[in-house]
């Protein structure tokens, strides 16, 4: 047998494995979530936003009220999104619950991290082609989802560019690359 071809042959068992494995996750997780239930969700999505981008010296993501960009981008997303979304969250409420025994807003600063922690560790492979793989057949996991609307949720706030980044409103001059201080914020614009 060549190499090209034992090659090909454990890509494919591979490719076939994830996506076993992601369907018979898809199919087992058994919640029928309605979109109708986003909005009572809201205090929940402010917690999870809160615990990736906290309040420092800085605004957090509750200031900004990223929960509402995030229940506003996901009602506008396709349907497996929202079904990956939607079953994420309701995933992330029975772990809580089962592990520590009371809600995830109830939890400890530790036990949030944690429990986040762990998500992101079931959501993505060692192997990126894997993670490739399962993203385009069943779509992006619920906790890289997440992430990626908390931080696009902050940065597009007035709080999130204005005080949780460098905000230049009217440029005096247009400069293609300025070095950063040491300590400064990331430009909001550019």
């Amino acid at each position: 047998m060549n190499r090209k071809r034992a090659i090909q042959s454990l890509l494919a068992f591979a490719a076939i494995g994830v996506s076993s494995v992601s369907v018979y996750e898809w199919t087992s997780s058994g919640h029928t979530v309605k979109l109708t239930d986003l909005p009572q969700k809201k205090q929940l999505l402010a917690e999870l936003a809160e615990t990736i981008i906290p309040r420092t010296d800085t605004p957090g993501a509750k200031d900004a009220h990223v929960e509402e960009f995030i229940i506003k981008m996901i009602r506008e997303s396709d349907q497996k999104s929202q079904h990956n979304f939607l079953a994420g969250l309701s995933s992330l409420e029975k772990y809580t619950a089962d592990k520590y025994e009371h809600s995830f807003i109830e939890c400890t600063p530790q036990q949030k991290i944690a429990v986040l922690k762990h998500f992101e560790d079931k959501a993505t492979y060692s192997i990126a082609i894997l993670n490739k793989i399962n993203n385009k057949f069943l779509g992006t996991a619920f906790f890289n989802k997440l992430k990626d609307l908390t931080v696009e949720g902050y940065c597009t706030s007035q709080l999130g560019a204005t005080q949780g980044m460098a905000y230049n409103y009217i440029p005096v001059k247009f400069e293609a690359c300025l070095p950063l201080q040491q300590n400064q914020k990331a430009w909001a614009t550019k």
